[in-house]
């Protein structure tokens, strides 16, 4: 037996509606009629495809000079508990780095021996380590953390590397020295933005990412960025007593106000002043209070001080 199939209510709704009023309701719609046609945007460009270039060329036989982009390095000593790679320290593993880097095959990545001797002290001089906060993030999209660590070096350069947990132990998957601006997290990727040395107004922008097939982290994407330029830095605050600008233009002399020094005008027909009297003592300024920084008194604000409670010699 075939079901029965229910018409929608619409249908019986619209059935159910007086001529009058499916009149009425179809006038609007016919006003409106233009509302959603399309409409031309102009001419388009035509594509250009990609021409190729001294297509003669022969094939590369020779390998490439390696960077070593894509070296990987398992850090011995350094066991990962179960906690995964929070629970490692961070100075622990650049010592250990350090330990097996002891002949300098660090290569370009290495650090160098004035900042390997502060890492060597970060237990003892904990502010001199060179060693900066490390973050944690997912980089290879498997669901476990990859720590990420950072060391100061010479030459006002940081030291970014990556590191993965397998195996019980850990792997560096990602080195590399710059000049830096700031290091970014953007989902997976590792935003490095670094100073150029030859083109002023620019920097360089490097998004390191994970790459399965070989099993580290690659500059993907890199790219000459304009910056805009630093603006000034603000006018200082004069030091506490100096006059300010309003002030010193106040106290300049004028025919209707005289200057401190000159004697009060006589009114007609009062007496001179008898010779020989005194004038009356000046009294001393006020000193203000001394500005103080988180050393002590400015000393900005002392010299000011010096100056007023001195007085004219």
């Amino acid at each position: 037996m075939t079901p029965h199939r229910r018409r929608p209510a619409v249908r019986r709704a619209a059935r159910l509606v007086p001529p009058v009023a499916a009149a009425a309701l179809l006038l609007p719609l016919a006003a409106c009629g233009d509302a959603g046609e399309l409409r031309g945007a102009g001419a388009t460009p035509t594509a250009v495809g990609p021409v190729r270039l001294w297509p003669d060329l022969p094939p590369v036989t020779a390998p490439p000079l390696d960077y070593g982009e894509s070296d990987t390095r398992r850090v011995p000593g350094v066991r990962v508990p179960e906690g995964g790679v929070r629970d490692v320290d961070p100075v622990a593993v650049v010592r250990a780095e350090l330990a097996a880097d002891a002949e300098g095959q660090g290569g370009a990545d290495g650090v160098d021996e004035r900042t390997a001797r502060a890492v060597r002290r970060c237990g003892t001089a904990p502010e001199a380590c060179p060693v900066l906060r490390p973050y944690y993030r997912d980089l290879t999209g498997d669901g476990r953390e990859e720590l990420i660590l950072a060391v100061r070096v010479a030459d006002q350069q940081v030291a970014v590397r990556c590191y993965l947990a397998e195996g019980g132990g850990l792997t560096r998957v990602m080195s590399t020295v710059e000049q830096l601006v700031s290091v970014e997290l953007a989902g997976r990727d590792l935003i490095l933005r670094a100073v150029s040395a030859g083109i002023p107004g620019y920097e360089y922008r490097t998004a390191w990412s994970w790459d399965a097939r070989q099993g580290t982290m690659l500059p993907a994407r890199d790219e000459i960025v304009r910056v805009k330029p630093t603006p000034p830095p603000p006018a200082p605050l004069p030091p506490a007593g100096a006059p300010s600008a309003d002030r010193t233009a106040a106290d300049q002399p004028s025919a209707d106000r005289p200057s401190v020094g000159d004697p009060p005008a006589r009114e007609p027909g009062a007496e001179p002043e008898a010779a020989g009297t005194a004038p009356a003592p000046e009294r001393e300024p006020e000193r203000e209070p001394e500005a103080r920084t988180a050393y002590g008194p400015a000393p900005q604000a002392r010299t000011a001080a010096r100056a007023v409670a001195a007085g004219p010699r």
